[in-house]
């Protein structure tokens, strides 16, 4: 299929520095940009070909290169997925450094598109809102569980008294009785949070759809407007971009510019604002006084790689690699910024045994100057952690919540022979998942596309038994494949039937089984919340689990009832999440509870080729209904020409699934054949007009990020004086004029992230020449398995791809998730 083969592009930007991990790629964190993932590098096996040459209604062509680049923290959360990062991180001394939309040439120099764009967490204030929107009330939920787990936090390191047995509800009552007998004032979230909502009953009828404007969802008001000046006012005075103003102002507080003054590398807290810009910054606020060497500088970078290993998926970084990235970054004494840091309370230190390998995790030492030892007659060696508090009191948090599952008992519903009797009437994995649920509080659930049957035939027998059991997924492409499957959304089989069957066609539906996940934690999807605040259900099944992150797996299981099962269920091999962690690896790799493999391959030539990439085998598949298609290209112009003639004319004709379809993946934002060049390119094609709103005409595809870390797809409505209307997964969105530019972009073209967890009839990857060193085995099998009927991969990279699918796993994350289950879980057999 291949032909003579042409050189490598020389792009310099494609060139990625030596050194420690780069947190962020440009496809997959929303605060990076323009840059395909640069987290992977090519080896030297060769694997057997994919079928076909490209020809007849597909098109043929030959090999293609396009510009890549090097990651940058600059673009808002449209860009991707939000402030976090990619599944598989880079260089953490490198992350916004080089090459995006984002370039300095100097130190002082603020540019383009991160800069400007990093206002997008700014805080609009004034206005009334018809109603909340879904990401301000998640965003709410989240602040109120954050609030618990830091209590419960604070708990576990104070005195232990009568009632220290206590958490929850009955522990902040009792603190508030405390606080009342000494005087103090009580804790404003023991009386002041609203009840918590009463378990909605199904409604009979669905009421009618009603716009949910999309307002800022940082928080209820802004910052003063005075306070905004004053900051712009400090901006320009030091060379920075005024429009940063909002969200500094936001980030910094009342005295913000007081603060920008005392310490003008605060600047770096903003999403986009590199280390170099900083510097520019405080040279230009402090003059004389600015050197290398400064404390505070030195505190603002450790804090800053910190936060750039999170979007790389990293919870916590090794202390040695911590220090040799700060010197790479000139701070000259790079152990002394990491101790200023851990003083000022900025960062947390963690002494993690180190175990042989194979080994399971002991015990974690705790936090920095912490004693605890497994046996003091046996010294361990140990590896020093530096996290920051929100991701490490996240990560012990999701511990604890998940060692409670583990080792309590779950209520019992239904005797051991209703489980039993629901079991035999179940098929193969879906017997054992059963079997599993009914004596645990959490599984594990592993499998392919086809494997979603049996957490739907164990909803359904879970509900047939009483049970409150619901499914929810990581976003709505993942909740509607899971409600189209038999028991994602039907009543309870009838007795003795077999739950994988297909419901009696007319029969009533009992309301939803699948929601979404931020919608099950805001309480606007799903079962609503008991009187004590927590989830009132008995049985959650978390689907596309590898998309959880340690943030929202602690959300998660704080919000479980005392008795709950949960099941995670997902496809280890596809991309991790977004945010930092890798929960549900780390949860098979501790081996905690049982865990059930489906047998239930993936049908067809696309999943035959599918289970060969996740194994490490790029092989050649028979597809005589040119289920899979292989078009050569030889530089970035012509992939996007084929990619548009295979969406526009050849699939529709050959393959008969329309344009609106078929989704287009490829590995970044930026270069010559990324989402931006491609979603151009589909527009002029699909549906041209003058994009008279921001870029945007009715009827255009669009990708919609309304909280950092989530994208929804949809379709523009229309656009007037009140924002761009949009319909995003059967709900209409209304999203602001002044939000549209960094929370909306063109969803003819996504990246491998953006697609997770959707599957669409036809799927043409983009792969141009320099997108080589961006592959690994997760992100061709997670863009390849988005694919039903038909499959095209317009291709320049030649034999990087299988090598790539044979060499290139993974990047690994430091996460601690499985050193703080240890001591609490014993292992599952």
């Amino acid at each position: 299929m291949s032909t003579e083969p042409e050189p490598t592009s020389e792009d310099p930007t494609a060139t990625v520095d030596a050194g420690p991990e780069t947190p962020g790629t440009a496809d997959e964190a929303g605060r990076t940009a323009d840059v395909p993932v640069s987290d992977a590098h090519a080896g030297d096996a060769d694997a057997g070909p994919l079928v076909g040459e490209g020809e007849g209604d597909a098109g043929t062509g030959d090999r293609g290169a396009a510009s890549a680049g090097v990651p940058a923290a600059g673009a808002g959360p449209a860009d991707g997925e939000g402030a976090t990062g990619p599944a598989d991180g880079g260089v953490v001394g490198d992350a916004g450094s080089a090459g995006s939309d984002v370039e300095s040439s100097g130190p002082g120099d603020f540019g383009g598109e991160g800069a400007s764009g990093s206002s997008a967490g700014s805080v609009e204030g004034g206005g009334e809102a018809a109603q909340v929107s879904e990401a301000e009330a998640e965003l709410a939920a989240q602040q109120v569980e954050r609030e618990r787990i830091a209590r419960r936090k604070a708990e576990k390191q104070g005195p232990i008294d009568a009632g220290g047995k206590l958490s929850g509800t009955a522990a902040d009552l009792l603190a508030a009785v405390r606080a009342v007998e000494s005087g103090e004032k009580p804790a404003a979230t023991v009386f002041g949070d609203p009840t918590p909502a009463p378990r909605r009953p199904a409604p009979e009828t669905a009421p009618p759809p009603r716009p949910v404007r999309a307002e800022q969802a940082a928080g209820p008001a802004g910052p003063a407007p005075e306070t905004v000046q004053a900051v712009r006012r400090v901006l320009a005075e030091g060379g920075a971009p005024e429009a940063l103003a909002p969200q500094t102002a936001a980030l910094l507080g009342e005295g913000a510019e007081e603060a920008l003054r005392a310490d003008p590398w605060q600047l770096l807290r903003v999403g986009g604002v590199r280390p170099e810009q900083a510097d520019g910054f405080a040279r230009a606020l402090l003059g004389a006084a600015c050197g290398p060497d400064d404390e505070r500088r030195g505190r603002a970078v450790t804090v800053w790689l910190l936060e750039q290993a999170a979007l790389a998926g990293h919870t916590a970084l090794e202390l040695p690699r911590l220090t040799d990235t700060l010197a790479q970054r000139g701070v000259p004494d790079p152990d002394a910024a990491v101790q200023s840091t851990l003083a000022e309370g900025e960062a947390l230190a963690f002494q993690d045994a180190v175990e042989e390998p194979g080994a399971r995790p002991g015990p974690a030492s705790g936090g920095a100057g912490g004693t605890d030892a497994p046996d003091e007659d046996e010294e361990r060696p140990v590896r020093v952690l530096i996290g920051l508090e929100r991701f490490a009191l996240a990560e012990e948090s999701l511990a604890d919540g998940l060692a409670r599952l583990v080792n309590s008992a779950p209520k019992q519903d239904g005797s051991a022979a209703d489980w039993e009797r629901a079991a035999d009437s179940a098929q193969g994995a879906a017997a054992d998942l059963i079997r599993a649920v009914a004596g645990h509080g959490l599984v594990l659930h592993t499998g392919g596309e086809a494997s979603l049957a049996e957490p739907a035939a164990l909803l359904r027998a879970a509900r047939e038994l009483g049970l409150r059991a619901w499914a929810a997924a990581p976003g709505p492409l993942g909740r509607d494949r899971f409600a189209a499957q038999p028991g994602g959304g039907t009543p309870p089989a009838a007795p003795g039937s077999d739950p994988t069957a297909p419901a009696p066609e007319g029969s009533a539906p009992v309301g939803p089984a699948a929601v979404t996940l931020a919608g099950l934690l805001a309480g606007t999807e799903g079962p609503g919340r008991d009187a004590d605040g927590a989830l009132d259900l008995d049985l959650l099944v978390v689907l596309d689990a590898p998309q959880l992150d340690v943030e929202a797996g602690a959300l998660l299981v704080e919000s479980l009832p005392d008795g709950a099962r949960l099941v995670l269920a997902g496809d280890p091999a596809v991309l991790w999440s977004a945010g930092p962690g890798r929960v549900f690896a780390d949860l098979l790799a501790a081996r905690v509870c049982p865990q059930v493999a489906s047998r239930r391959p993936d049908p067809g030539p696309l999943g035959e080729l599918v289970s060969g990439i996740g194994i490490g085998e790029l092989a050649q598949v028979d597809a005589p209904g040119k289920e899979v298609v292989i078009v050569p290209v030889r530089d970035a112009g012509e992939a996007v020409h084929r990619t548009v003639q295979l969406v526009a004319d050849s699939v529709p004709r050959a393959i008969g699934v329309p344009a609106e379809d078929t989704q287009v993946i490829t590995p970044g934002h930026g270069g010559a054949a990324g989402t931006r060049a491609l979603n151009a390119a589909l527009k002029q094609r699909l549906n041209p007009g003058p994009g008279r709103f921001g870029g945007f005409d009715p009827g255009d595809r669009v990708a919609y990020s309304p909280v950092p870390g989530r994208t929804l797809p949809g379709r523009v409505v229309k656009a007037d004086a009140e924002g761009l209307h949009l319909s995003c997964a059967g709900e209409t969105v209304v999203v602001p004029q002044e939000r549209v530019e960094r929370s909306v972009r063109h969803g003819w073209a996504l990246t491998a992230h953006q697609a997770v967890g959707g599957r669409w009839p036809a799927v043409v990857v983009v792969l141009p020449g320099d997108a080589a060193q961006a592959l690994s085995r997760p992100w061709i099998y997670t863009a390849f398995g988005r694919a039903v009927r038909h499959l095209s991969v317009v291709q320049g990279v030649e034999q990087a791809l299988p090598r790539a699918v044979a060499e290139v796993p993974a990047k690994p994350r430091t996460t601690r998730l499985p050193v703080l289950l240890a001591p609490q879980v014993p292992v599952a057999d």
